[in-house]
């Protein structure tokens, strides 16, 4: 399963009306814990195939998104389901932790 880019014009209809769980992992390109988390999400998103949906939002491209969902660190990921927020964690986190918030 392949991990899709958020932007504002994109976030409705990916995230809010998504009927499967989406993890959502807000990122910078110049942020070293999400360089090393990338491949982890990559995984996540290979694992558990069309049960979820994986995506990634660059906050220096989509300022807005952050602050809308109130990211202060990254990375961050939250996890929503029927377009609600369901689980945050921020920093660098084991893929079993990722996983178990999406179950």
């Amino acid at each position: 399963m392949s991990v899709t880019s958020l932007n504002e014009k994109n976030f409705e209809e990916e995230v809010l009306n998504c009927t499967k769980p989406v993890l959502i992992d807000f990122w910078a390109s110049w942020c070293g814990p999400c360089k090393m988390m990338s491949p982890v999400v990559d995984e996540i998103a290979e694992e558990m195939g069309d049960g979820v949906k994986v995506c990634k939002i660059n906050i220096d491209e989509e300022q807005n998104l952050a602050v809308k969902y109130d990211v202060m660190s990254i990375p961050t990921f939250i996890v929503i389901k029927d377009g609600k927020e369901v689980g945050r964690t921020v920093g660098v986190q084991p893929k079993e932790e990722i996983i178990s918030m999406l179950k």
